[in-house]
């Protein structure tokens, strides 16, 4: 069985190629891709060859962490059910091309554990996912407290600002870029050079800018915290007086649990949380070159969205 994947054989140079995939087995479920999004953080970094290094990174590769399919065929061990749409988080089934994250592929085979079915309806909204869990992860890692400053206006910026004004709060968002500053639902976005204000008890950077940190400590309140829930290719430094002034605390936020994912698509299912206004770009797979580079390059596409259904 083969299928036909994104592969980044180096930094910059990335082709469609058909790759042999790895046979299922008891455990495992083989998937058929309709939608992946691509990921202007971790994909742009694997893209640029400024990833940092970490267990599984190296060239070639299939990136795309971010999928959605119908299960064509389940193991009798795997938990799922055939014609199930669900949600893929990646896949390692490529044989010796890495799969990091794996999930940009007309086909793959993962366990079937791995995957959350979810309402069809959502159609490629349901690559929206990944993200969604990552937000609530910045809050449900500290029991709940949400920001009330966020930096940055992306859609993982927005995810964390719709998540904290369905938990009641009312968060204020920093962006840079007067196009982007478009499109809040029950927030304010504005431009940091207008806010005075340094009481803020919790501040969350998704912005992945590592030279913000001394800015962002000088506008806490006493005892406030900094939330890092970018990722951050360069390294972090900050000044320690005034850190030590406020007695500031970092936390980082790192990858979305198994129960993000099923708290966000509760919150997604019921309402409480749209995903409306996120996705701006689109593309058939056979044209992933040039979508990668719109995703990385385009200051107005917020998730790019490549479809699959035609490459089967």
């Amino acid at each position: 069985m083969n299928t036909l994947a994104v592969v980044l054989q180096q930094p910059r140079q990335l082709t469609l190629s058909h790759l042999p995939l790895t046979e299922a087995g008891d455990e495992d479920v083989v998937v058929d891709i309709d939608w992946s999004g691509i990921s202007t953080g971790t994909e742009r970094l694997l893209w640029s060859g400024r990833m940092p290094q970490f267990p599984g990174m190296g060239y070639p590769l299939v990136p795309g962490y971010e999928s959605v399919g119908r299960i064509r065929s389940a193991g009798k061990h795997s938990g799922a059910k055939v014609g199930d749409c669900v949600f893929v988080p990646g896949a390692k089934c490529f044989g010796d091309v890495r799969g990091l994250f794996g999930g940009a592929a007309s086909t793959v085979v993962l366990p079937g554990a791995r995957t959350l079915a979810f309402d069809a309806s959502f159609r490629e909204q349901g690559v929206l996912l990944a993200l969604a869990a990552t937000a609530y992860h910045v809050s449900a890692s500290a029991g709940g407290q949400q920001p009330d400053l966020i930096v940055g206006h992306g859609v993982l910026g927005r995810m964390v600002a719709r998540i904290a004004v369905a938990a009641g709060a009312s968060p204020l968002v920093w962006e840079t870029s007067a196009p982007r500053r478009n499109g809040a639902q029950g927030y304010e976005v504005f431009d940091p050079a207008e806010d005075s204000r340094r009481d803020y008890r919790s501040i969350c950077d998704v912005s992945g800018d590592a030279s913000l940190l001394d800015t962002l400590i000088s506008r806490l309140a006493p005892g406030g915290e900094i939330v890092l829930a970018g990722f951050y290719d360069a390294r972090l430094s900050f000044n320690f007086p005034p850190a030590f002034m406020r007695e500031a605390r970092l936390r980082v936020a790192a990858q979305w649990q198994p129960q993000d994912l099923v708290a966000v698509k509760e919150l997604i299912e019921s309402g409480r949380l749209s995903l409306d206004g996120l996705i701006t770009h689109r593309a058939d797979a056979v044209d992933a070159d040039s979508a990668y580079r719109t995703a990385f390059g385009d200051p107005a596409c917020l998730k790019m969205v490549l479809d699959w259904r035609g490459c089967r």
